[in-house]
């Protein structure tokens, strides 16, 4: 493989893992413009808690002692100059109106654009819809950089599969999807992925494929865990446990265990859409991914309503009463908050008047503040009384917390994730 000096742009839950790993065997530049981002990480740090700081450790340590190979920190684009193989893995979230917002992706393009040189390649890993990458960044990369898309530069494409919080399918230890503008460069980006993976690629035929590949990828999570959700829906009405009609229907051999719950986070709460968008586009209207879509995003209304009529039945006074909802990040032991549903429950009961405490361990307090306006408890008075408990995330520290001392003070106890002993919840998902 020739001399390859690598920029990762971007280094969040994606990219970090990336540069760290390349950083072992080649000479990278872990960008950011976040200048408060490139300090925590130069001076050894990770708030994401994704990295592998042993690993990024040596890789700094590498560069430090070499110069030649290793990682090292920047929040200067002028220092992308440096390097001729591009990595970009901004967020590529949804606007209000659950529209793809492309800023970051095409801003990071035309920040490439400007230190493009003859023969760089770009590679992008950020979630898009089919296409994006030659319709939407390519033209901003010519733009920038006045030169020609593949006779001057090329690009890649190889979608990201970072799992916050999973310990087990890492970035070295997962197949990834690998793709490039001509053969030879999807010869170059299909080995340079290699020789960081454990368990090889998948080359797809051209960009447009591994575009959609991971579209489908998280649009089919999507849609199994909106049927699962539609059930519950369903069983509540019945008087009938969801969880109890899914192990008995998985004891035949072909059922698959999709569980309902609140589906947030980066990925499967996002990628629906910009496969949705791209089919609007060509005239199609994606019927079964939308009303999937739906379903999900109607879960934490239904969650809130179910709390607010056991309530009543308890004969608890809903204005001014104490809900304590446990758990604000999309998933169990993971400090990240993006794209959280769980807010959207803590909305619906204020909207009711209930006054709502929201603890988390593992969430950044000032980022929900940031974000969503909700300040977090720095701990739980065990003295408070709660009329109402709804536990949204599994964290291992709920998994202890005293349920049952609550419900003999008449709390309604909501079990959203399905791991409270089921003696002491009044409803489950």
């Amino acid at each position: 493989m020739r001399n390859v000096k690598i920029a990762v742009v971007g280094l969040g839950y994606v990219g970090l893992p990336l540069a760290i790993e390349y950083g072992k065997k080649y000479r990278v530049l872990g960008f950011d413009i976040n200048k408060e981002r490139v300090a925590e990480l130069e001076r050894g740090e990770d708030h994401t808690l994704e990295a592998d700081l042993a690993g990024m450790k040596q890789a700094t340590g590498l560069f430090r002692e070499k110069g030649n190979i290793g990682l090292s920190f920047s929040s200067n684009p002028e220092d992308l100059r440096e390097c001729n193989t591009y990595i970009v893995t901004v967020p590529t979230p949804i606007d209000a109106f659950n529209n793809p917002d492309l800023t970051p992706l095409l801003k990071a393009s035309a920040m490439l654009g400007k230190v493009l040189k003859k023969d760089d390649v770009v590679i992008y890993e950020s979630t898009v819809y089919p296409g994006c990458t030659e319709e939407d960044c390519v033209p901003v990369l010519e733009r920038e950089s006045g030169l020609k898309f593949n006779k001057d530069f090329f690009c890649g494409y190889s979608p990201e599969r970072i799992n916050p919080g999973d310990k087990v399918n890492t970035l070295t230890k997962i197949k990834k999807i690998t793709s490039g503008s001509t053969p030879e460069i999807a010869e170059f980006v299909d080995a340079l992925y290699n020789s960081i993976l454990q368990n090889g690629t998948h080359k797809a035929p051209n960009m447009k494929v591994a575009e959609a590949a991971k579209a489908v990828e998280n649009a089919q999570r999507d849609v199994n865990i909106s049927f699962m959700n539609e059930l519950a829906l369903i069983c509540d009405r019945v008087g009938i446990d969801t969880n109890d009609v899914i192990e008995a229907a998985g004891t035949k051999w072909n059922f698959l265990k999709y569980r309902p719950g609140l589906v947030g986070g980066h990925c499967i709460s996002v990628d629906p859409y910009y496969l949705a968008h791209k089919a609007n586009a060509l005239g199609y209207n994606p019927e079964v991914i939308l009303s999937g879509r739906r379903v999900n995003n109607s879960i934490a209304k239904f969650i809130a309503d179910k709390t607010l009529k056991l309530m009543i039945q308890k004969e608890h006074k809903i204005k001014g009463s104490h809900v304590l909802v446990l758990g604000v990040t999309f998933k169990e032991n993971c400090p990240d908050c993006r794209n959280t549903k769980v807010l959207d429950i803590v909305h619906e009961l204020q909207d009711f008047g209930c006054l709502v405490d929201v603890y988390d361990p593992w969430a950044d307090p000032a980022v929900v503040l940031h974000e969503y306006g909700t300040a977090l408890l720095p701990a739980i008075d065990p003295g408070k009384n709660y009329e109402a408990i709804i536990a949204c995330v599994a964290h291992d520290e709920f998994k202890t917390f005293d349920f049952a001392a609550y419900r003999k003070r008449g709390a309604v106890i909501f079990d959203v994730k399905n791991f409270v002993d089921r003696s002491l919840v009044d409803a489950r998902l």
